[in-house]
């Protein structure tokens, strides 16, 4: 079977129903902003397939290996003592910036989600700092180095899921004001759904927190001889003092930070490697055509073959990283709008991602060039590749920032995991126990909840050490965690026939049969593609080393079977109990967001004087600030009473930081501009230094 034809065989039909369902809604059309959406995502598809088919297909030269004549590599402690004080330095810098941006955190809101506020080009840096974790450059380097540009093909195939996720479940998501995903779950099919979602989310979030705290200590067990155990208990209690601290702003604003060098240093690694062997084109030469591929084997390797990478990752990872995973769907419910929301998914997954590709392999690949070149030896180990090529490489000093890049992707990974599990435990778990909690009760309850996770998430860490390499430890664990989940929302969302029976059948009888597949791996063996077995020993988890990564389709098929035979026999729930929860009721959504009838426009930005008021109430739900507004304003922003308005210092670069929404309460004659806000509005837009400079106002929906 061709790896290509098969990944756009399946993802072609995901794409296609995606296409159906924003055409339907009117997000596509032939004509204005429907018709801008459709070449969106259909240029987006062609690139991705043009890229992936150039390089599987496309003639290519390679140059001569060269034997190596140096002297064998020394085992030992890696990098200069300069190399580690930079790292410490980094470790000190991420503390400062995390506790200084998370001052003032008033409530949940603030702590989960920010405020609501920040610009998308902002949650789009932190989305890839989040997405590229430790695991990721240690993992992919070696799966760069042994199967080449093979590896990118977890990368790339994301833009399958774009026509859902942007049209149907991230309107549906922001408009809900969800604060999880359980939250869901409970209203589209009942308490006991979401009791047995917040079971299996926390699973895999804490085990999340293992993988990434397992990858960092192996990481300085590699650098500095430590024990991986203790190493991951220092980066754990590193992530979460900060993260305590200042919750959702801390992670966002250290996150930009960590994703600009995380971006770097991978690209940095590149040129170096370039540099070296005398320019991109020779390294290029030196990497053996058989690892210039965009897919390796369909199904002969049980250790990495493209139909399993795409079955665990394609699909069931995807779709569980961009549709449930809480700190992904916590940067997305921060954004002010959800407009800002789409273009932060739409920045990742068409040009940060593809970057993304490239920093995080770039280790292996120039590893692998280095070795066909001569430079390097033959026996270099695929796990410590990309340590060795960047000492290789880097002097002194640039070393250290190279490493301390790495601490970067563990942490900005960790920050986001533990603020999601945080938000889970006083959301799902603490506050049905007791409504009447007060905010500085649930924030006490947030931070005590984030230092459990990072103790949990060490714990697992002997638990990951079993498996033969990270790569082989995190697609183990998604394979084994995802696919219930996964079918119970997307039948949820799009779907609206899915009856609550089913979904509670899909989750319960799908996560039994993935306990199971692991007791007895030979129930995955039918739905292998033709995988061969591994080689396994007899310990209780060792079932979950067998066809690691095609449990993932056993577990979709098993799951998505319960769920239409259940749901057949089954009677759904009135259209009219579900409204703003399923496709095609979004209107029903922006509805509840709002408290009156809307649309997803907005206005564009205006600047407007700003004064202060005593009269302030809060309205809604959500609790927003009141405000009155001047004439002019009304008429520029085309806003009235009840409308909604996001309030903004006037510093565009700030992403948001300074910004809330708002109501309006009432409007006053003027003929200038000019927005009156109260206490609360007025602390969280307006700076010390700047009472008297105007602000940014725009009307949402």
């Amino acid at each position: 079977m061709d790896p290509f034809l098969y990944q756009y065989g399946i993802g072609g039909f995901i794409f296609v129903v995606g296409l159906s369902f924003a055409w339907r809604q009117g997000y596509l059309g032939l004509t204005g902003g429907g018709l801008r959406n459709l070449v969106m995502l259909l240029g987006g598809l062609v690139l991705f397939m043009g890229i992936q088919g150039y390089l599987q297909y496309a003639p290519m030269a390679e140059a001569d290996p060269i034997p190596y004549t140096g002297e064998p590599l020394e085992k030992g402690m890696i990098g200069k003592p300069i190399d580690y004080a930079i790292m410490v330095a980094y470790f000190l810098a991420i503390l400062l910036i995390g506790t200084f941006f998370g001052r003032n955190q008033k409530d949940t809101k603030d702590f989960f989600f920010g405020g609501q506020r920040f610009s998308w080009w902002l949650i789009a840096f932190s989305l890839v700092a989040t997405t590229i974790g430790s695991y990721s450059f240690v993992k992919y380097s070696r799966i760069a180095y042994n199967y080449g540009l093979a590896s990118s093909q977890t990368y790339l195939n994301d833009w399958l899921w774009v026509p859902l996720l942007l049209f149907g479940w991230l309107p549906i998501l922001y408009f809900s004001r969800l604060t999880s995903i359980p939250e869901y779950f409970e209203h589209r099919f009942g308490r006991a759904s979401r009791n047995i979602v917040t079971v299996l989310l926390l699973t895999y979030l804490v085990g999340y927190v293992g993988v990434n705290l397992f990858t960092m200590g192996k990481a300085l067990h590699i650098l500095l001889g430590w024990d991986v155990f203790y190493a991951a208990v220092l980066v754990a209690t590193i992530s979460a003092i900060y993260v305590t601290f200042g919750g959702q702003t801390s992670v966002i604003m250290t996150d930009l930070f960590q994703g600009v060098m995380l971006l770097a240093t991978g690209l940095v690694l590149l040129f170096l490697g370039a540099h070296y062997l005398g320019g991109m084109d020779v390294l290029w030469s030196h990497l053996p055509r058989g690892h210039r591929t965009a897919f390796t084997n369909f199904n002969t390797d049980p250790s990495y073959n493209s139909v399993g990478v795409y079955w665990q990752d394609g699909v069931a990872n995807t779709a569980m990283f961009y549709f449930l995973n809480q700190g992904i769907l916590m940067r997305f419910m921060a954004a002010r709008s959800v407009r800002d929301g789409r273009l932060a998914a739409i920045a990742v997954l068409a040009v940060l991602m593809p970057i993304a590709a490239v920093v995080v392999a770039s280790g292996g690949w120039v590893g692998k060039s280095l070795v066909h070149a001569g430079a390097l030896p033959p026996d270099v180990d695929g796990g410590e590749v990309f340590f060795i090529a960047a000492e290789f490489l880097a002097r002194p000093g640039v070393f250290g920032l190279i490493m301390a890049s790495l601490t970067a992707a563990l942490m900005s990974t960790v920050d986001s995991l533990i603020t999601a599990i945080s938000a889970i435990v006083v959301n799902d778990i603490y506050n049905p126990i007791r409504p009447k909690a007060s905010q500085k009760e649930l924030l006490r309850v947030a931070r005590y909840a984030a230092v459990l996770v990072a103790v949990l998430g060490v714990a697992l860490v002997p638990v990951f050490n079993m498996f033969d390499s990270i790569y082989a430890a995190h697609g183990a664990f998604t394979a084994a965690v995802t696919p219930p989940m996964v079918v119970a929302l997307l039948f949820g969302v799009f779907w609206r026939r899915y009856t609550p029976k089913a979904a509670l059948a899909t989750l319960v009888g799908g996560a039994t049969a993935m306990v199971a597949s692991i007791a007895f791996p030979e129930l995955v063996a039918p739905f292998a593609h033709g995988v061969p077995a591994a080689e396994i020993g007899d310990g209780w988890l060792e079932g979950a080393r067998q066809y690691k990564y095609m449990r993932a389709f056993y577990g979709i098929v098993v799951s998505g079977t319960i769920g239409v035979v259940v749901t057949f026999l089954t009677r759904p729930r009135p259209l009219d109990e579900v409204r703003g929860y399923v496709w095609g009721t979004i209107s029903d959504a922006i509805h509840r967001y709002k408290g009156v009838p809307g649309t997803e426009t907005q206005s564009a930005f205006v600047r407007a004087a700003v004064t202060s008021s005593s009269e302030e109430t809060l309205q809604g739900d959500a609790r927003l600030p009141t405000v009155r507004i001047s004439r002019a304003l009304a008429d520029a922003v085309e806003a009235g009473p009840d409308d909604l308005l996001y309030v903004s210092d006037g510093r565009a670069w700030l992403g948001g930081l300074l910004s809330c929404h708002v109501v309006v309460a009432g409007v006053d004659e003027g003929d200038a501009p000019s927005v009156s806000l109260g206490p609360l509005a007025w602390e969280r837009v307006v700076a010390a230094s700047r009472k008297d400079l105007p602000v940014r106002v725009r009307r949402l929906y």
